[in-house]
Parts: structure tokens; C-alpha cells; sequence
């Protein structure tokens, strides 16, 4: 990476403290991956980092350094949406949890960021359903950008997928002949329009308008399979995001 970056296209994914003045940031970035980076000053009243180094808003970052943390120079704001709220909010802070769990620092994934930034835009828009398809987009737009993604056009133990056969994502094994497809699976048919989908000109917005016309169903199976793929990715049974959301729909 050289020593200085300028105005980079990035996302705030996570903050903590580093002294009683300052911050370290963990980025999203387009061209360099996820990054450390050191906010000196940033907790006091005249800084102008306060008001900018917010998550889930496009930000133009510019940084210097060698070290593991770099230093942060600049921050601006680049405009285009807000904050989402409620459960949205929640989403946004999913897809950071995500990204901070699947990508390892400095691993740049333009795809994955370019698909971040459209999931971002669809926590802002007015339908529920727009927001829901973004999240299972961005989901498998960055599972194929990392290599997880296994062939969805062909059975694990190879042959071209049956399209009224019923076949299982797995992990390990990638689709499988499911003989309870009622219950987890999606038809060949189905998984190979999610293929096409993902070779579209625009495939973040054909991954959503393919979710939206599966039926029911299917969504459940589908979203079931790649919440086990993802958290087989992230080394975990559970995101946090994930806890907090089934605990207040409990309450």
C-alpha cells in the first residue's frame, strides 16, 4: 500500500477509543481493502472529524503511514443518503459486523464494496421488500467476490442441475439433492436463476428483483442456506447483529 492515500471511497465500519482524545477507525475501503486507521483528535468538541466519522455514510478518506494503523488526514462526507433507523439500522449494522468478519485487513473487493454501497442505498429507500432483497444481494455478491460461493449451475458431485430437481446449498459440498425439498430446499430452476442473476450487467439489482419473485418458501430456504454458509465463513454460530434482532423481536 503507499504511504499516502488520498480521498478514497470508504465506509466506517466500526470505532473505538484509542486515548481521551482520539479514535481508531476500522474502514471499508474500494481500493484497499479493510483497513486500521488512527483518528487523532477526533473526540474533541473543535475537531472536524466529529460530525464526518459516522458508519453506514459514504465518506472520502485520506490517510498516510506504513504501520498496521495508518493516521487519518482527512474526512468528507459524500453525500447521497442518511443514516438508516429501527430495524434498518440494525441491517446497516449487520452488513458492517459482516464485512468485519469475512474480510481480512488490506484484501481489496471493489465488487464487494460496489454491492455495499448498493445495500446501503436500499436501507434507505421506502420499501421493506427493497431493503430485504438488498441484504440477500449484498449476501451473495460478497460470498462470490471472497470465492465462497460454490457453482450454483452444477450438483456437487458434478452434472448439470435437473430444474425440477431440489437441491441444498451446503458449506462444504456445495448444491445437494435434498429428498425433503418442502423443508430447505430451492429447485434447479430456481438456482440457476439466481446464476443468471449473478451474471447480469447489473447484478445486485437482478439478485433483488430474483429474490422477489421466488415464492415464500423458497425465500425462507434460500435465506436459511446462506446464514449457514455465511456464519461457516465467519468461523461462528452467531452474529452479534443477529442476537440483538431475534431478542427484540422476542420482546
Amino acid at each position: 500500500m503507499k504511504d499516502r492515500i488520498l480521498h478514497e471511497p470508504s465506509y466506517v465500519l466500526h470505532r473505538h477509543d484509542w486515548s481521551e482524545s482520539s479514535l481508531v477507525l476500522e474502514v471499508f475501503t474500494r481500493h484497499h481493502g479493510r483497513i486500521a486507521l488512527i483518528a487523532k483528535g477526533a473526540k474533541r468538541p473543535s475537531s472536524n472529524f466529529r460530525s464526518v466519522l459516522l458508519p453506514m455514510q459514504p465518506l472520502r478518506l485520506s490517510w498516510s503511514g506504513k504501520e498496521e494503523v495508518r493516521t487519518l488526514k482527512s474526512a468528507e462526507w459524500g453525500g447521497g443518503h442518511v443514516m438508516p433507523h429501527g430495524e434498518r439500522l440494525l441491517s446497516g449494522y449487520y452488513l458492517n459486523e459482516l464485512v468485519m468478519r469475512l474480510m481480512a485487513r488490506e484484501d481489496p473487493h471493489p465488487d464487494a464494496f460496489d454491492a455495499y454501497v448498493l445495500a446501503m442505498h436500499a436501507l434507505q429507500g421506502e420499501g421493506a421488500k427493497e431493503a430485504v432483497s438488498g441484504l440477500r444481494a449484498f449476501e451473495i455478491l460478497a460470498l462470490q467476490a471472497l470465492g465462497h460461493l460454490p457453482d450454483l449451475q452444477t450438483q456437487a458431485h458434478g452434472g448439470a442441475l435437473q430444474p425440477h430437481g431440489a437441491y441444498r446449498l451446503t458449506a462444504e459440498g456445495g448444491l445437494q439433492p435434498e429428498w425433503e425439498p418442502e423443508q430447505t430446499a430451492l429447485s434447479g430452476e430456481q438456482w440457476q436463476g439466481l446464476d443468471h442473476a449473478l451474471q447480469a450487467a447489473a447484478p445486485f439489482e437482478a439478485l433483488q428483483h430474483t429474490w422477489s419473485t421466488l415464492p415464500g418458501s423458497a425465500r425462507a430456504a434460500l435465506r436459511g442456506q446462506l446464514k449457514a454458509l455465511l456464519h461457516y465463513h465467519c468461523g461462528m454460530q452467531n452474529l452479534r447483529t443477529r442476537h440483538i434482532t431475534h431478542t427484540l423481536q422476542q420482546l
